[in-house]
């Protein structure tokens, strides 16, 4: 038993690595396209690029946590003043609540979802993207 949980802490030693955000934002120019950049507690740790309007949607299951890395950010929230987010500071928008990303300028954002979490939430469009790759 005590080797069994050697191996498991020794794995773990050797899965963790830093990320870079600078460096990674690098990999990548699409916009309101995220790109996974880790995974902890079924929740992934995804970095986006944003610029102009996205849609109106929401999350029937999830919360979902926005932190500005570079730029500004503006959360459009029904029925709420909008949230403005500047480089390092975050919201977390509550499981259904409708809301709208628009960034004036181009805007890089670190999200944390579930691993479920569609990033077009309820709605379908030209700009879901089914299977969000690794960088």
């Amino acid at each position: 038993m005590a080797r069994e949980a050697e191996c498991i802490v020794g794995w773990a030693a050797l899965s963790m690595e830093k990320v870079n955000l600078s460096q990674k934002f690098t990999l990548f120019n699409d916009l309101w396209s995220p790109r996974i950049v880790g995974e902890l507690n079924g929740q992934y740790v995804k970095l986006a690029k944003l610029k102009g309007e996205f849609l109106w949607h929401h999350h029937e299951a999830e919360d979902e946590m926005f932190l500005v890395v570079e730029g500004t950010l503006i959360i459009q929230v029904r029925d709420q003043d909008d949230i403005v987010l500047e480089r390092g500071e975050f919201a977390i928008i509550p499981r259904g609540v409708e809301h709208k990303p628009v960034a004036a300028e181009e805007v890089h954002v670190l999200l944390f979802e579930s691993q479920s979490t569609q990033h077009t939430g309820n709605v379908k469009t030209e700009r879901t993207v089914e299977k969000q790759d690794w960088i």
